[in-house]
């Protein structure tokens, strides 16, 4: 006998469907790099993931909700507000993996991925989810999107999606997508990292291959894309912060105390980028040569992307602890005015660099990738690291590089500034880099 037809909202499915069952599950490792044990962060008296595992307890039609870990503190903590936990092997490279962990010991048609940094989910959101898994049983993968404007499009650390007009996605990109060719205005749509995966899809993701898009965009569903697996986005207003940081986290906290947070400064704000040496601009190797002179290796494209800075109205500052005539060298053919070497206090050379470029702390990022860089990232408003810091280092700063020191990262960072701040032309486009090529050097 074939399964009768029922209308739902938004849809019709199967009685097959309908009988459907459903597992929320929300991956909360210990082991964050930038924020650890963010899990147990205090919220309001409670830790962020039991925020999480509430919210998610109000959403109909689930059959169960748990935390899914690789440590015992976060077990603890789940079973001390009685919720359920599971866990899980600490070597997973995504949460997807971790997911299909989860699928061999609690049964289920349907997995709701649901991150245990995002305190501030909404339950209707993720009833959207559900309810559209449940109305169409041809879905395989369901996720969430909203609109963003042009200026947070830009942003790489937001996830861009294009859909089709079923509500299929067309691709996942960092990029602003889609392209506004012409200076044509186009409307854009930020990916929400909710998933809902049907039992077979997570059966087939281990096996599936790692292609080229996944590799170049660091992002995960693009291996299923590239399966040729069809991921549904459904349209929700725009959410609130996730926590990746612990700014993340002020803000997050005030939110739900009902105070109003701190503005926070972004790339779009920069005025002034302070710059380490040894780690940053090089890859951290001291050479020398028979008469003792020390010899560092470069980067032409972070040159050039100082340079862009400048003739766009960011001000770079170098700022290192050592000091030798081949950094003096350097930053003469830069022709970089802001300088400061041989630094033991580097709080105290911020303030003095951003008093010397007339801008405030708000208006300045830095870049370092050690020890020494930690009270210059605790004096300006923006910090990064470089990928291959030590992990307190990037703990401490607001955003990690995804390229190592000496290979370009200055560069990455300079791009990111100037396409926050609308200027994108001046990097992707002849007549913009001809505007401002007269003064460029390497």
């Amino acid at each position: 006998m074939k399964d009768a037809v029922v209308e739902v909202a938004g849809g019709q499915h199967t009685d097959a469907a309908a009988r459907a069952t459903v597992a929320i599950v929300i991956p909360a490792r210990y082991g964050s790099t930038r924020l650890p044990g963010k899990p147990l962060a205090d919220i309001a008296g409670k830790p962020m993931v039991q925020h999480v595992f509430e919210r998610a307890s109000q959403v109909a039609g689930v059959q169960a909700v748990l935390v899914a870990t690789d440590d015992a503190r976060v077990a603890q903590a789940v079973q001390a507000f009685g919720g359920r936990c599971v866990m899980t092997s600490p070597d997973h490279p995504s949460g997807t993996d971790r997911l299909a962990e989860v699928m061999a010991q609690v049964p289920a048609d349907i997995y709701v991925n649901l991150q245990g940094d995002e305190p501030l989910v909404r339950p209707a959101d993720v009833q959207c989810l559900v309810d559209g898994m449940l109305a169409d049983a041809s879905v395989a993968v369901g996720t969430l999107c909203h609109p963003i404007d042009g200026q947070e499009a830009l942003n790489p650390n937001t996830v861009k999606v294009v859909l089709a007009d079923n509500g299929d996605a067309l691709y996942f990109s960092r990029s602003p997508i889609p392209y506004p060719r012409d200076a044509q205005e186009a409307h854009y749509l930020k990916h929400v990292g909710v998933y809902a995966y049907r039992r077979e899809v997570l059966q087939r993701y281990a096996g599936l291959p790692q292609p080229m898009t996944e590799k170049a965009e660091k992002l995960e569903q693009l291996r299923l894309m590239a399966a040729g697996l069809c991921i549904r986005a459904f349209m929700v207003e725009p959410t609130g912060p996730g926590v990746d940081t612990p700014e993340c986290l002020e803000r997050v906290r005030a939110l739900v105390e009902g105070r109003a947070p701190a503005p926070q400064p972004t790339l779009a704000d920069v005025r002034l980028v302070i710059t380490d040496v040894d780690g940053v601009l090089t890859d951290g190797g001291l050479f020398y040569d028979a008469s003792g002179e020390c010899l560092k290796r470069f980067h032409v494209r972070d040159g050039l992307g100082m340079k862009l800075l400048e003739e766009s109205g960011v001000r770079v500052a170098v700022l290192s602890g050592r000091d030798s005539a081949t950094l003096r060298k350097r930053v003469l053919d830069l022709g970089l005015t802001l300088c400061m070497l041989g630094v033991k206090d580097k709080a105290a050379a911020c303030r003095e660099l951003m008093a010397q470029a007339g801008v405030a702390a708000g208006q300045t990022a830095c870049i370092g990738d050690d020890s020494i860089d930690l009270p210059a990232f605790a004096t300006c408003g923006l910090s990064y690291a470089v990928p291959d810091a030590p992990a307190y280092v990037r703990q401490a700063a607001s955003g990690v590089l995804a390229t190592p020191g000496g290979k370009g990262a200055f560069r990455e960072l300079a791009d990111a500034i100037l396409s926050a701040q609308g200027k994108q032309h001046v990097l992707g486009s002849a007549e913009g880099y001809a505007g401002v090529m007269s003064a460029m050097a390497q």
